[in-house]
Parts: structure tokens; sequence; C-alpha cells
């Protein structure tokens, strides 16, 4: 079930969200847990019942196990291994037992056939998550748990799919508390998860087109020329940002509206000056897992500096084959830590400053640049893409530009090369400017956050105020004006307007 679904909009949110708030209001705490653990249930079985016992099944392995570690003093190390490996198990084979086969045939020559499962809708996310709650568990760091609130914070339905990777002490803690600013909650709730549903059936629907005809294109055998090339991986730079910012506006105001704060997983990531803090800004609860399990217990930068930039560069490797069972996602990973490296070491080093329009746009372009990987089909695909954006395929104009500008620089731009063709991407006129205003939308205005800063959705740190005037207060005009954009919404949701969130893959 996706959130901007006619299903989950129409039948499931309206029954489940009363039903919550009734029983949050005049029962005890138990009773609503259990109503939203089930109803997160039957949210995930509506993709497919068949993985339901898996999330079940991993869900009460792992709590027991975390119990198990809790009643004893002498923790065994042998058994938090085995769990791990367990969990660890699970996903490899659900995800990563396709590009294991593959490439074991590659390597020996074989042929082995191997009837390949479905990926389990979630099965990155809900794996880490409790694998974090084991490893605090055996770290005595965490309290005594009901088994149905450590059910809820497992398969609590905003962020079961595509996270946050919310860490326990943050979730658990918010379902036994009293419900309250109901009316608050509610209309702000909307509010949000409106804002994601305009930019996952409008701004992201557009931009999937141009992106589309570039990556889908290459994948065909159409070679882009460098236009092509530039305006494809520009339209997946923001396809990506408005689909991912999407997910997570929805799911903010979805937990909003049960009075439950998520942590932020996403705080404008193209205003950033650096690598260092793109990855500060994007998907920031997997920066953190990251950072917390996998970094720091490898030595983090504990053991001098080479270790510190060889750990920097699996963690990255590792985060794109956590994104993706195929070698595209291992480059992208591996071009992230080589950009890590080179800023660590440039601020280490204390090299001469550079200004602040130049890091921006040299932040900005090599995220883009990174991005071809990520969405190209293959190796092949990712360096013929490469190729394109560096002119290989040739500079190919619009054809009736030869006659848009004057005569003596028509006949010039020929001699040096430059062809006037037809363009298996470009939009025209109309889709420069469109993407211009999206670029200044994603690089210059507030984001939700910001923007609803003084009704605090999430449970990010403070974040920077904006101008009174960009702030949200209620007022008659902005509720008829959020009217209209929502009615509208609505209708697209009934025509069916829009694919799957991005990361709903992982």
């Amino acid at each position: 079930m996706l959130f901007h679904e006619s299903v989950f909009i129409f039948l499931y949110l309206p029954l489940v969200l009363p039903a919550y708030i009734l029983c949050k209001y005049f029962l005890n705490n138990h009773v609503p847990i259990i109503l939203l653990g089930i109803s997160s249930i039957i949210f995930y079985g509506y993709w497919d019942w068949l993985y339901v016992p898996l999330l079940v099944g991993s869900i009460i392995f792992n709590y027991f196990i975390g119990q198990s570690f809790l009643k004893v003093d002498n923790k065994t190390t042998s058994i938090l291994f085995l769990a791990i490996s367990i969990n660890l198990f699970l996903l490899a084979f659900f995800k990563y037992s396709a590009m294991i086969v593959e490439n074991i045939n590659f390597i020996f020559n074989k042929n082995f056939s191997f009837s390949y499962p479905d990926l389990p809708l979630g099965i990155s996310f809900f794996t880490f998550l409790q694998i974090a709650y084991i490893v605090d568990c055996y770290k005595g760091k965490v309290n005594n748990t009901a088994f149905s609130s450590y059910f809820l914070f497992v398969s609590f339905f905003p962020h079961l799919i595509a996270g946050p990777l919310v860490h326990h002490r943050d979730l658990i803690p918010q379902f036994s508390t009293k419900l309250k600013n109901i009316a608050e909650n509610l209309s702000v709730g909307i509010i949000i998860f409106s804002i994601g549903l305009f930019k996952k059936l409008v701004l992201s629907e557009y931009v999937s087109v141009s992106s589309d005809n570039l990556f889908n294109g290459v994948e065909s055998g159409i070679m882009p020329s460098f236009v092509d090339a530039w305006l494809g991986v520009l339209s997946f730079t923001l396809l990506i940002y408005f689909d991912f910012s999407a997910y997570s506006d929805m799911a903010i105001g979805l937990s909003k509206m049960v009075g439950i704060k998520l942590p932020e997983n996403f705080n404008s990531p193209y205003k950033s000056y650096n690598i260092i803090e793109f990855w500060r800004r994007w998907h920031i609860t997997l920066s953190q897992f990251l950072k917390n399990y996998l970094y720091i217990p490898l030595g983090g930068n504990r053991k001098g500096a080479i270790r510190k930039y060889q750990n920097i560069l699996i963690v990255m490797i590792l985060a794109g084959l956590w994104h993706g069972a195929d070698w595209t996602f291992v480059l992208w990973g591996g071009m992230h830590g080589f950009m890590l490296l080179i800023n660590h070491y440039w601020q280490e080093k204390d090299f001469f400053n550079i200004n602040k329009f130049c890091s921006f746009w040299i932040t900005f372009i090599s995220v883009m640049l990174a991005w071809v990987p990520f969405r190209a089909s293959s190796i092949d695909a990712t360096v013929n893409i490469y190729k394109g954006l560096f002119g290989v395929y040739g500079f190919i104009l619009p054809e009736h530009y030869f006659y848009l500008f004057p005569h003596f620089i028509s006949e010039f731009l020929t001699e040096i090369g430059v062809k006037f063709s037809s363009l298996n991407g470009f939009g025209g006129k109309t889709q420069i400017f469109v993407l211009l205003i999206l670029l200044v939308f994603v690089m210059k205005l507030p984001n939700t956050q910001q923007i609803f800063r003084d009704y605090s959705p999430t449970l990010s740190l403070d974040r920077e105020k904006v101008s009174v005037h960009l702030s949200w207060k209620p007022n008659f005009w902005g509720t008829i004006f959020i009217g209209l954009v929502s009615s509208y919404l609505l209708i697209l949701v009934i025509q069916g307007k829009s694919g799957e969130f991005i990361y709903f893959q992982f």
C-alpha cells in the first residue's frame, strides 16, 4: 500500500486514524498500541501477505534476543554475533542472492540457476532497525519494553517501508504519552502530508519524464548527446530529491496526525557546501546508523588517519550496497566515499578556502554526477551516460535553433562540430524554465520542517528560523488555498498518476 494510493487515502487512513485517536483518548495505552500495530501489519500485508510471517517472525526473534540480553548480567558475544548473522542472512538471501549467483557464474564461468525471491518491502529498514536494538540491548542501553510496544516500533506504518531508520529510544517512549493537541496535530499533519503528496504527484512526475528518456533510452541503445545527457541527469537529481522529500514529508505528516514525532531524515541536502554536510542532510538516520553501528565499531578515527579514511571508504561502499544489489550501487557508494576522503583531507590539511559560491556548485555538480550509477541499469549504461555528459556522443542542438541564431553563429557552431537535429529528451524553453524554478525551490526555499518549525513536527534539533512570511500561520486564505490544492491532488490520486517511491526498492 502506497501513501498516494486511493485505497490508503480513502479507506485505510479514514478508518485507522479516528479509531486510534478514540482508543488513545478513552482507553489505556495498551489498546491503541495493539490497534496501531495490527493496522500496520494490514498496511504491510496489502502488498503481499506472503511476507507478513517474515516481518512478524523477525520481530519476535529479535525481541526475545533483546530480552535475553536484558535478563542476564554476563552476556555472550557469540549469541549477539549469531543474532546479527541471522538478520543479515535473511537480508542477503532476499536482496543479494541474485547478485551473488550472477557473479559466481561470471567469475567461474558457470551457469547456476536460481529461483530468485521477490524483495520484501522495507526489509533493509526493519533489519537495520532491529540490529541496532539488539546491539543496544547487549550494551545495556535499553529499558525493558513490552512486546506490543516493540512490535509497533518496528512495524509502525509511516516508517516501515522506506524509513526513517528510527532509533528505539526516540519512538517507543512516545507510545505511552498522553494524546494532546489533537486538532493541531491533525491539521498540521494533514498539511505536511499534502505537501509531500504535491511533491510526489506533481513535481516528481514532471521531472520523471526527461529522466526516464535518458536512462531508459541508454538502456535501449540510444547514446545521449551532451544536452540530452545533462538535462536527463539534472532531471533525475531533482526527481530523487522530490521523491525522497515527498516520502519523508508524508511519513512525518502521518505520524503527526497520531501525535507521534519521527526524527528528521531529510534537511535540504542540495543546500550543502561540501559532501560532509550533504551526508548530514541526506538520509540523516541512515548516516547516523552507519556512524554508530559500523564506522565507530570499525575504529572510527581513533586509530590514525589511514584507518579513518579506510573506514570511511568501507562504510560508504557498504552504504551503496545497502541501497541495491548491483555493482552500480557499489560504484555510487565508492564515489561518495572517495569524495568524503578528499573533503576530510582538505579540511585536516587546512588548504586554502574555497569561496561559498564555488564550494556550493562543486558539491552540487559532484552529487549530480554521482547519481548516474545510482539510476543507471548497468556499469555499461553508466559509462555511456558519462560519455554523453562529456560530449563524446556529440553536441546537438534543436534543429530550429539553426534559424534562431544569427547565420554566422550557426555556421561557426556547425564548423566546430555542433549538429542541429532532434533531441531525445529536450522539451524546449518551457522545460528549461521549469527546471530552473525547481532548482531555486531546492536550493533557496525553506524546507517543510522550517516552515512548520513552531509546531515541532519532528524530533530534530532546532532548525534555522525563516522569515515570518514563510513560516506557517493558520489563516482564512491559506486554508482556502490548501483546500483547493488538496482537492486537485485527490483528483490525481483517484486517477492513479504516479508509481512507487524510489526508496521502496531498498
